[in-house]
């Protein structure tokens, strides 16, 4: 039979936790039609600003095929734009668009409910202790050299390695 220690692993709780909260904040996309990939998109493009389709598809774990039916219905929708990049016109650089700022209001609004939701038993001081440890998992998963430092030496970065603004719809027409 196959064992192992899930109840002891940070790993399976990490794992479950953020399944049941993309979960949850799938839920309620939903009532405000918007399907959880156009989240995840308007999310890395906001946290990131324009990044090609390649590195968005990499953000997103998902194939660049799969990447393109989404993209095609948002720019559809005019919620976005893809346009070649100044140094490598075979390179498409996904933009957000002004349209997008009511659709990203909504978002906000499913976020902030389910973050209430999930620190509904927590105190503040319990919540800002979870981000930093978490921070600290990231960085050791990040950064090999990472463990051991002190968590205050030590940058959460996204995945192209920049630090992590604040997420914010910054469109442009």
């Amino acid at each position: 039979m196959l064992q192992y220690d899930f109840q002891g692993s940070i790993g399976y709780w990490i794992f479950m936790t953020a399944r049941i909260y993309e979960r949850a904040m799938q839920q309620e996309l939903i009532p405000a039609g918007i399907t959880h990939r156009q989240c995840q998109v308007l999310c890395w493009l906001a946290l990131e600003g324009p990044l090609s389709q390649v590195e968005l598809a990499d953000r997103m774990s998902i194939e660049p095929p799969t990447l393109v039916r989404i993209l095609d219905r948002m720019e559809r929708d005019h919620l976005l734009v893809r346009e070649a990049s100044e140094h490598d016109r075979r390179v498409k650089k996904v933009r957000v668009l002004p349209q997008a700022r009511p659709v990203w209001k909504k978002i906000v609004q499913c976020a902030e409910r389910v973050r209430a939701r999930a620190a509904r038993n927590l105190t503040a001081s319990q919540s800002e202790t979870l981000k930093e440890l978490l921070e600290i998992v990231q960085n050791n998963l990040q950064d090999p050299d990472a463990a051991g430092k002190n968590p205050s030496e030590t940058l959460v970065r996204s995945q192209s390695g920049k630090k992590r603004p604040r997420a914010r719809i910054n469109a442009t027409a």
